[in-house]
């Protein structure tokens, strides 16, 4: 306990799924914690992960944000520097996920998938690293996938956006590791969270079947190492892609 002791995070996508988890996970270290949420539907959502947090003995901030659209994504950094006042950690984790074969794909669900999955990690990145540069330190963690490694039929917009995600922090690695601030990012396997609830199950099934454990994985196995990449622990990791997959595929 502690790991995470008086320092600040934005999570973003953390009303549900990995992204609560991280979040509850980085205040049992000590951390206090801003719930971004996408639209008025996960408002209750975010508020109950808030008091989870409060619980905990730290402070908590739910910001609603649509962090693939810049000037939500500005403003949602703005209003987390004005409640903690400085960010140690920001954790990219907002995404999607839907299922359709290539041909039958719109140009509307490609450009979706790659706007809430990719487009959003920039432009938090982008308003976030001025300030990190400022104050000498900080830690960025990217959500990415271990299908971004493998693929998967059905989901080649989601594929192409995770595996984007990796390439983007291993450049960005290359840019800032003399700044003070580490960039990483995980890419877990299957996990059992809401972004499921739009995939086709057959495709799931196929994905399941791949896993050597034999099941997906749940977020309490996931947290863990966004809470290592995030302390003093992962210092001298930079550019690095974690996977916590089950064996699904070995990095």
């Amino acid at each position: 306990m502690g790991k995470l002791q008086d320092k600040t995070a934005l999570i973003t996508g953390a009303s549900s799924g990995i992204g609560k988890k991280v979040a509850l996970s980085f205040a049992e270290e000590g951390a206090d914690v801003a719930i971004n949420y996408p639209d008025d539907s996960q408002a209750g959502n975010a508020n109950a992960v808030v008091a989870e947090v409060e619980k905990r003995g730290r402070r908590a901030l739910a910001i609603r944000a649509d962090v693939s659209k810049a000037d939500e994504n500005a403003a949602m950094v703005d209003q987390f520097i004005e409640a903690f006042g400085h960010i140690d950690i920001l954790v990219n984790n907002a995404g999607i996920g839907r299922t359709a074969m290539v041909e039958e794909m719109s140009v509307e669900m490609w450009d979706e998938m790659i706007a809430v999955n990719l487009r959003s990690v920039f432009l938090a990145t982008n308003k976030v690293l001025p300030l990190m540069y400022a104050q000498g330190h900080g830690k960025i963690i990217n959500t990415a996938s271990q299908l971004a490694y493998k693929g998967a039929p059905g989901l080649a917009h989601y594929t192409a956006s995770k595996a984007a995600i990796v390439s983007f922090t291993r450049s960005l690695s290359l840019e800032i590791g003399d700044r003070g601030v580490n960039v990483n990012c995980v890419a877990p396997g299957a996990t059992t969270t809401p972004i499921l609830d739009g995939m086709d199950e057959n495709i799931l099934e196929a994905i399941r079947q791949s896993i050597p454990r034999g099941r997906f994985a749940v977020v309490e196995e996931i947290a863990p190492t966004y809470v290592f990449l995030a302390s003093s622990d992962a210092d001298h990791y930079v550019g690095q892609c974690l996977s916590p997959n089950g064996g699904d595929i070995f990095l």
